[in-house]
């Protein structure tokens, strides 16, 4: 189980990543339609991996790094990174869904291709986040949010 579940949220992270990519290239070709339905998948996407990240954090914890003990700051850091950028992205892109469905479009212009980046870095960094704690290295105990970040 604490294998599985976070390999089904980095799946949701990726698809959220592939549809912003096909909604963005929607509206590139002034697709309008396309790239709303494309837009709100992608949300939906990333919606379904937060639900399932909280759950997984508050009911089994966080999994502490298992790789060697001198990587242990660049891996903190490099989580600490992620965090920032997925929170950032988050808020863009919950602003992005409100601004693009009440019509604010000078506004989702402006915002829209920030948050795009901020959400693909986000993606990135969340694969690389998995890859360590599971791929890489065996995952290490599981814990806390807090306990895993400071240990």
């Amino acid at each position: 189980m604490e294998f599985i579940l976070p390999t089904i949220n980095t799946a949701f992270i990726i698809l959220s990543a592939i549809f912003m990519g096909v909604g963005l290239h929607h509206i590139r070709h002034k697709q309008i339609e396309q790239h709303e339905r494309w837009m709100k998948l992608a949300a939906l996407a990333a919606l379904i991996f937060f639900i399932g990240y909280v759950s997984k954090t508050v009911f089994i914890g966080s999994t502490q790094f298992g790789g060697p003990e001198n990587l242990v700051p660049f891996y903190v850091t490099f989580l600490i990174s992620h965090i920032i950028l997925s929170t950032t992205g988050g808020v863009l892109g919950a602003y992005q869904l409100y601004t693009g469905i009440k019509r604010k479009l000078t506004i989702h212009r402006r915002v829209g291709p920030v948050a795009a980046i901020i959400w693909f870095l986000t993606a990135i960094t969340g694969i690389m986040v998995y890859a360590l704690l599971y791929v890489i290295y065996p995952g290490g105990s599981t814990a806390g949010l807090f306990d895993a970040i400071f240990h």
